[in-house]
């Protein structure tokens, strides 16, 4: 091989590995206490939406502006602000993925994943189903 086709091919080996390496998310998943530990820095919190607090959004006034207040399985609390609307069946859902940062005295979410309960109860029943059609009542397993 020349040494011209060396240095290209090394070339795209190292556009290959930076690419991989700046696209990776680097965060991490923290409880809201830890979060709010950590002023600034990019965090995944996984909570739930506090349905004893009011959701304060008005799509008249600003359909960008979403607060809320969310609690975790720990115990924590926070206000969130999401600046990019509501997200369709945000009450129904179970469980919220927050990517955001925590400042001052909210959580600046940029992201929200909702995670749906039903789909995976209706999941698990099927499963549930198949079970006992391999393995009728009485049957021995072995």
């Amino acid at each position: 091989m020349k040494k011209t086709h060396i240095v290209l091919l090394v070339g795209v080996a190292l556009l290959i590995v930076s690419l991989l390496v700046f696209s990776a998310d680097f965060s991490t998943y923290d409880s809201i206490e830890s979060a709010k530990k950590k002023p600034d820095t990019y965090v995944h919190v996984i909570a739930s939406l506090d349905t004893s607090a009011p959701i304060q959004f008005d799509p008249i006034k600003d359909p960008n502006l979403l607060v809320f207040a969310a609690k975790d399985s720990l115990g924590g609390d926070m206000k969130v602000i999401y600046k990019k609307g509501k997200p369709a069946d945000l009450e129904k859902s179970s469980r919220l993925v927050l990517k955001g940062r925590w400042k001052n005295d909210h959580f600046d979410c940029q992201d929200i994943l909702l995670k749906c309960p039903s789909k995976y109860k209706d999941e698990e029943q099927n499963i549930q189903k198949d079970i006992e059609k391999k393995y009728p009542a009485g049957s021995q397993q072995s």
